[in-house]
């Protein structure tokens, strides 16, 4: 992607898939730039050397991505960032590359996983959003229940966490 501008309308959508192992070492890229670049705004230097810090370890991002319902948002067949949803129902993980931000993959993203739960029956999706995310779930519905702090090697991070009640599954034969 050059520098070029372009408006929202001209971003092509972004396919999904679920997650491959072969994805870690680019997912763990766009993780760090996410923090790096995408919560300036929202979390000092010392706050985002901490979540950094913390996110370090790629052998235990390999399990969460395994272990949950990972789905994968791929522009020209390249990730370009992944939501992660863990114990049937809490968005674990939801990370967009700074190239794209404000693009509609975060929103894809969190439509696909709202759908695939809610057709798995689950009632409530909660998440612990970060400042940065918090705009995205609120625009999509989700509540805030409480602030959440967080220290990591003394620094203190807030998140806030939210749910956000799905449809309930239509019974068997029902359109």
């Amino acid at each position: 992607m050059g520098g070029q501008a372009m408006n929202a309308s001209a971003f092509p959508k972004p396919s999904l898939r679920p997650y491959l192992a072969a994805d870690l070492p680019l997912l763990s890229e766009i993780r760090f730039a996410a923090i790096e670049e995408l919560t300036v705004d929202d979390y000092d230097e010392a706050q985002r050397r901490a979540w950094a810090s913390v996110v370090d370890d790629d052998e235990a991002f390999a399990q969460t991505l395994e272990k949950g319902l990972t789905l994968i948002a791929l522009i020209g067949g390249g990730p370009v960032g992944f939501i992660s949803l863990q114990d049937g129902s809490l968005i674990d993980q939801l990370y967009v590359h700074p190239a794209v931000a404000r693009t509609g993959i975060a929103s894809a993203l969190v439509d696909a996983i709202e759908k695939l739960a809610a057709g798995r029956g689950v009632p409530t999706l909660v998440t612990d959003a970060s400042d940065t995310a918090k705009p995205l779930f609120d625009a999509r519905g989700y509540q805030a229940v409480h602030r959440n702090t967080i220290e990591i090697d003394g620094v203190w991070l807030g998140n806030t966490r939210m749910t956000k009640t799905l449809p309930p599954k239509p019974a068997r034969g029902q359109p």
